[in-house]
């Protein structure tokens, strides 16, 4: 893509609250005050949250210079008490050296050889649940999608140990995820963390159910380990035995912070990932019919392997596009250091600069007709092929701390939706669902389908 320079001679912007900036925009619809950031004053827009210092940027070629300058001259935003209680000061939040040490320790685990290692435990648990499934059965998608993924996350994460703890694990973080979500975009971003509200009080009663089944676990191998036990191929195994430079492994603490990280990745990306596809699906029945005759073609009636995951091009299209249309890393944010600059712009330090994977993805500059579900996009001859359209999708983020887990995510999104497309179709509807962006872009509600024969 061809550098485009932000204009230095304006500072066009949303009229601000006195204290609150545009908190109470934001705070109503973050996603709709994005879009029209975008739409009403361009590429390089400021606002303010609270008395925060903030800039969006809406170009692709913007937002990958900001994610490639991250641990250079622009540093991770502090997220908020809620964030930090959950991930702790794991990988996603940690930085300089020590997220170096983290990154380097925690990578290994989900490298694309480890990745077809856990791909029939993916497989394994969609079976179960499709076996337990039947045509005219009503479900709620994203129940159903989340206590799949959870199972997964659970046995690749955990190995057997966590088996029948994954109901209070799931609760904890639903509540988790909800309270985060009120936290970031409420006021009380700025309380100081000795200001207890009934919230914080909430995410303090989770955050202890999530210690406690983590710890408990972690104990549990390191007891089969010392018992002389059979080697684990699991993710929390591989934590374990991990070793920095020095030879030194995870604390204790570390190793719950990045048990929960990799948790949300393997869990809650992936469940709202497959909820909206379905969703998506619903809408659109010549895709659905395509899919249909892909696994036919591809699978023959039997079930998928982490060997047909690159023959399944169609499939792996409609993962990438409901990842398009509903990324669930909606936003992503950064502070600048001295020196830092946009687009041939310098950025003053201490300016918290954003992009919007959600507002990116639904730019038609990059994306034509963005509303619509076009898995057709990510074809090989298609318009996403395109450089712009390549670099404007971030539903990942990008650069040095791009998600760890993202090769997970998309491989067990495309063999979880192989697995039961062949046997069901999930039909939600045509009607879009609301969305709320919490942790995640979750469905603001439940997801009511029916289950019909392909």
């Amino acid at each position: 893509m061809t550098a485009t320079l932000l204009p230095t001679d304006t500072e066009r912007g949303p009229r601000r609250w006195p204290l609150l900036g545009n908190l109470p925009a934001f705070a109503r619809d973050p996603l709709a005050f994005f879009e029209s950031l975008r739409d009403d004053y361009g590429d390089w827009v400021p606002w303010a949250l609270g008395p925060q210092r903030n800039v969006l940027i809406s170009r692709p070629e913007h937002a990958g210079e900001l994610l490639g300058s991250v641990e250079k001259t622009f540093k991770p935003m502090e997220l908020g008490w809620a964030f930090h209680q959950l991930l702790g000061d794991g990988v996603v939040v940690s930085t300089g050296e020590d997220w170096r040490r983290k990154r380097a320790l925690v990578q290994p685990a989900v490298r694309p050889r480890q990745v077809r290692a856990y791909a029939a435990t993916m497989v394994e648990c969609a079976d179960a649940l499709a076996r337990g499934w039947a045509e005219g059965g009503r479900i709620d998608v994203h129940r159903e999608m989340a206590g799949l993924t959870q199972r997964i996350a659970v046995r690749t994460l955990f190995g057997s140990d966590a088996a029948g703890r994954e109901a209070p694990i799931s609760a904890a973080m639903a509540t988790a995820q909800r309270e985060l979500g009120a936290e970031f975009r409420g006021v009380t971003l700025f309380l100081p963390p000795w200001v207890q509200t009934p919230g914080r009080r909430r995410m303090r009663r989770a955050v202890a159910v999530l210690d406690r089944e983590i710890a408990y676990v972690v104990r549990e191998h390191e007891a089969a380990s010392q018992d002389g036990g059979p080697e684990r191929d699991d993710l929390l195994s591989r934590l374990l035995a991990a070793r920095d430079e020095q030879g030194a492994p995870l604390s204790q603490k570390e190793l719950r912070d990045e048990s929960i990280t990799l948790y949300i990745g393997g869990h809650e990306t992936t469940s709202t990932t497959l909820t909206w596809a379905w969703q998506l699906l619903s809408g659109a029945p010549e895709a659905r019919a395509r899919l249909t005759e892909e696994l036919d073609r591809v699978l023959g009636g039997r079930l998928p392997t982490y060997e047909d995951y690159e023959r399944l091009t169609w499939t792996r299209q409609v993962v990438k596009e409901a990842l398009r249309v509903y990324p669930p890393v909606w936003l992503i944010s950064a502070v600048a250091g001295e020196g830092a600059s946009i687009g041939g712009r310098a950025v003053p330090a201490g300016t918290t600069v954003w992009t919007s994977p959600w507002s990116m993805h639904r730019d038609k500059r990059w994306f034509p007709d963005p509303e619509a579900f076009r898995p057709e996009r990510w074809s090989a001859d298609g318009a996403a092929a395109h450089a712009a359209s390549e670099q404007a999708w971030i539903p990942f983020g990008g650069g040095p701390r791009a998600c760890l887990g993202a090769r997970f995510a998309l491989v067990e999104a495309a063999l979880v939706l192989a697995v039961l497309a062949q046997r069901f179709h999930v039909d939600s509807g045509p009607t879009p669902v609301p969305v709320f962006p919490g942790l995640t872009l979750q469905p603001a509600g439940p997801v009511p389908a029916v289950l019909r024969r392909p």
